[in-house]
């Protein structure tokens, strides 16, 4: 199923595209994004702890923001990190998937989403099943208070828009 819907948010478009997202606002849209596959990232290390395919591109993520790589470095690393996921456990395959997704933003700004999805499904597969939601909720909480500030509400809007394409991991 796809987290980006085919009419996309033009305030998750940057303005060169024909939207109003400026450069800085993707930047801080791809450090959050990093930010939230980065929390999660322990989860894959523990299940393939030689594997750095998943660390590595969230390197490259970071070297984007400061442009220090190029937009399809970033793109060819996001594919990469999702396939070290293949054939693992659902939180370390998902943990690898938040990574896929927070390197994409380099792309396509909407995949912030994605990594905060991703992450919360992975601390959600690692739990218990009786104790997910509670997890679920804690973590959807501890990456919304580190959304930057300037870009709040426009995250906390196009969550409630994407959330039934989100697996409904941002209910509250």
């Amino acid at each position: 199923m796809p987290i980006i819907p085919k009419e996309r948010d033009p305030r998750l478009i940057t303005v060169r595209r024909g939207g109003s997202l400026t450069d800085a606002h993707h930047r801080l849209l791809a450090v959050w994004a990093l930010e939230c596959a980065e929390h999660v990232l322990p989860l894959f290390e523990e299940a393939s702890p030689g594997d750095r395919r998943p660390h590595d591109a969230l390197a490259v993520g970071h070297h984007w923001v400061r442009g220090e790589a190029r937009m399809t470095e970033a793109h060819n690393s996001a594919f990469v990190a999702n396939a070290a996921g293949r054939d693992l456990s659902d939180a370390a395959r998902f943990a690898a998937l938040s990574v896929g997704q927070a390197v994409a933003v380099a792309h396509v700004a909407a995949h912030d989403l994605g990594a905060a999805a991703y992450a919360i499904r992975a601390v959600r597969a690692a739990s218990p099943a009786d104790g997910a939601e509670d997890v679920r909720r804690r973590e959807r909480d501890w990456q919304r208070e580190r959304i930057p500030a300037e870009l709040r509400d426009l995250v906390l809007d196009d969550q409630r828009a994407r959330n039934d394409l989100c697996w409904q991991v941002f209910s509250d």
